[in-house]
């Protein structure tokens, strides 16, 4: 059974933390005509991206959306160092991205928690040196931060979804990274759980001032949480547009401005209005 369903049973007003914490180095991210091309053991080749030129400054938030299968998940994962380009070049701060690293963080749709591990270890599992003399400190801080220090003790099974992903993001920025990659990780939540959790990430992010870059199908939250929108196409994934959101924050879902904006973003996936739900044109 779930110990709750969301954050509302959490002190929305708790403290900011205050401990001594390594300041984060938010990075700058530049890919440079960036190819890339799987092929199977049979010789099959599927081209996933295709020459992607995309520059994102430190601390920027950058929403990337795309239809099934553009390869919005294989550009992540680039950035993390866990795929090599094909052609191209992806550039963390002007040096040449070839492995994974602690100064990046990935957030997955699923939770990815480990089910014998409760909430506190799940974070700790994540440190490089889980003894150190800050490792508890870290711990202790990052659970404060997504509201989840008083289920400390919990296991994953305990928890709700929308906590066990509050778990995750702990987990992802417990090593103080300078970018966070988050890959659909509301996509599996019921909607108002996902509301939630994207004022909670944003909330984070204006914490946190770490680079961000989220993948999504969800237009309305693409729009709500990016300073940017990148509109990939189909397979294989180029960059049709980039679409600016400057709107101050908070954002105000129902607004015209941002209505305006939205309808940009969706018109990419219906070419003709009359295809589009009333409420976006």
């Amino acid at each position: 059974m779930a110990l709750g369903t969301e954050l509302a049973t959490v002190n929305p007003d708790r403290p900011k933390t205050t401990s001594v914490r390594r300041v984060i180095q938010a990075r700058r991210l530049a890919l440079r005509g960036v190819s890339k091309v799987f092929t199977s053991r049979h010789g099959g080749r599927v081209e996933a991206l295709k020459d992607i030129n995309l520059a994102i400054s430190p601390g920027e938030f950058v929403s990337v959306v795309g239809g099934s299968g553009c390869g919005k998940s294989t550009l992540l994962r680039i950035i993390a160092g866990l795929e090599g380009v094909s052609s191209g070049e992806a550039l963390l701060d002007g040096q040449p991205i070839n492995r994974a690293g602690l100064d990046r963080g990935m957030v997955f749709q699923e939770h990815r928690l480990l089910p014998w591990l409760n909430v506190w270890d799940n974070v700790l599992f994540a440190l490089p040196d889980p003894r150190g003399p800050a490792a508890r400190e870290l711990v202790d801080e990052h659970l404060e931060l997504v509201g989840l220090k008083p289920f400390a003790s919990a296991y994953p099974n305990q928890l709700s979804g929308g906590m066990s992903q509050r778990v995750a993001i702990a987990r992802a920025l417990v090593n103080r990274p300078g970018i966070l990659l988050l890959d659909e990780p509301f996509g599996a939540l019921d909607a108002l759980t996902r509301i939630q959790l994207q004022q909670e990430i944003l909330r984070i992010w204006q914490a946190e001032r770490a680079t961000m870059v989220l993948v999504t199908h969800d237009i309305d939250e693409a729009v709500f949480l990016g300073d940017r929108v990148v509109v990939l196409s189909n397979r294989p994934g180029t960059v049709k547009e980039e679409i600016p959101v400057p709107l101050a924050r908070p954002r105000q879902r129902g607004g015209n401005d941002f209505s305006a904006i939205r309808r940009k973003v969706y018109r990419h996936f219906f070419l003709e209005e009359e295809n589009a739900p009333e409420y976006m044109v």
